[in-house]
């Protein structure tokens, strides 16, 4: 949404680069995200190599993402260990090494987009900074968005590091 307020795409683009992704994702086999009250520190341990770290949104929060199975595995060592979590309501493992097998074809789908450089300046979700002219046109950068990590916490940090800044999100 911010790429596409600040110029990067059109808003027909962007809603292109949803769509995609949605038909892409059905071409997965069903995964989950887990939404756990942890640190980045405590939670990496738990991911075993089945689970991917799907996103760090604060300090104490954290979604794993990954197969059906390892993530009600991990549930229940939370439960026992009386730990909070939630499931995301999705039914894919976004931001894990589920969504390896689409990456290619996502690229080769943003490859004639025409992205420009951002007319207005945002931070990345992929760096937890702010984004560059190069990232913002390349396509493996939006096909790596699928994939990676989403860095919430260090993109709002970065964007409170003027005393006094204020923050309008806008998602979805």
């Amino acid at each position: 949404a911010a790429a596409c307020v600040s110029g990067v795409f059109t808003m027909p683009d962007a809603i292109s680069l949803v769509a995609m992704r949605g038909v892409l994702f059905e071409k997965l086999p069903r995964g989950a995200m887990l939404s756990i009250a942890l640190a980045e520190e405590q939670v990496r341990p738990l991911l075993g190599s089945e689970l991917s770290l799907a996103a760090v949104n604060g300090p104490s929060l954290c979604v794993a993402s990954g197969p059906l199975d390892a993530i009600a595995r991990l549930e229940s060592k939370l439960a026992a260990d009386e730990v909070d979590h939630t499931r995301v309501h999705i039914d894919v493992a976004a931001h894990s090494s589920m969504l390896e097998p689409i990456l290619s074809e996502f690229e080769r789908f943003c490859r004639p987009i025409a992205f420009q450089k951002p007319k207005i300046p945002f931070v990345s979700n992929l760096t937890g900074t702010w984004i560059t002219g190069a990232q913002a046109v390349d396509p493996h950068y939006w096909a790596s968005q699928l994939r990676n990590m989403v860095r919430v916490r260090d993109g709002l940090v970065e964007l409170t590091r003027p005393a006094g800044t204020i923050c309008p999100e806008i998602g979805p």
